[in-house]
């Protein structure tokens, strides 16, 4: 069974670090913390396109199961 997370943290910044982690696919969460307070969040998301190229073209893989 869990136990209960103790935190000093507000409610406010635990809500901001999970809404950070929770809206992010791809990324990274960074968060700045100075004399022991949480004074910044950072999400970077990263956004990756397919190569169309590479959709059409069976991979060596594929090729070896046809």
């Amino acid at each position: 069974m869990s136990q209960p997370f103790n935190t000093s943290l507000s409610s406010e910044v635990v809500q901001e670090i999970l809404r950070a982690v929770e809206q992010l696919r791809f990324g990274a969460v960074e968060i700045t913390v100075h004399d022991g307070r949480v004074t910044q969040i950072e999400r970077r998301e990263k956004v990756r396109f397919g190569n169309e190229q590479q959709k059409s073209k069976p991979t060596a893989t594929a090729a070896a199961a046809i």
